[in-house]
């Protein structure tokens, strides 16, 4: 049965392009069997698609100490459509974080802890200056969703 990840992505920049770019080829890396990857921005991603959906991973920015203002838009359109149906969906989170990343990764997760969903990875926070790492850190976040997604451990 084929499964879905999908990748709900912030990506104001070239660099948070990278990071999604990076996350896209972990996720077919890991060569699965049966998983489709679907990139979606915020502002575009419907309840339906969340529904539709047996993993995500969430990019976001950091803005002003807090998470983007189109995933937070994002998650107030799909909370409640999706609220009883996907309780315990594995979800993974990548910050781009300009200072810290602590009041982005806080919200993400008090949200995602309202849904009900599991964090299947440690949250992903890469602060300060930009650094290749990033690229390769979100590379093995996404092999990481794709492969355990196939192999039935998320």
């Amino acid at each position: 049965m084929l499964k879905k990840l999908l990748i709900v992505a912030h990506q104001p920049s070239p660099n948070t392009k990278k990071m999604l770019d990076a996350c896209v080829k972990g996720s077919t890396a890991a060569e699965p069997d049966d998983i489709s990857v679907c990139v979606v921005a915020p502002l575009e991603c419907e309840p339906s698609q969340v529904l539709d959906a047996d993993a995500v991973i969430i990019m976001t920015t950091e803005n002003l100490g807090y998470m983007a203002g189109a995933t937070k838009d994002w998650f107030d359109r799909i909370y409640y459509p999706v609220l009883e149906i996907k309780q315990g969906m594995p979800y993974a989170v990548v910050i781009r974080a300009g200072l810290d990343g602590t009041g982005t990764q806080r919200a993400v997760e008090s949200i995602c802890t309202g849904l009900r969903w599991n964090l299947a990875q440690p949250v992903l926070v890469c602060k300060g200056e930009w650094q290749d790492t990033f690229s390769d850190q979100c590379f093995d976040l996404g092999q990481y969703m794709a492969a355990g997604l196939d192999v039935g451990m998320l």
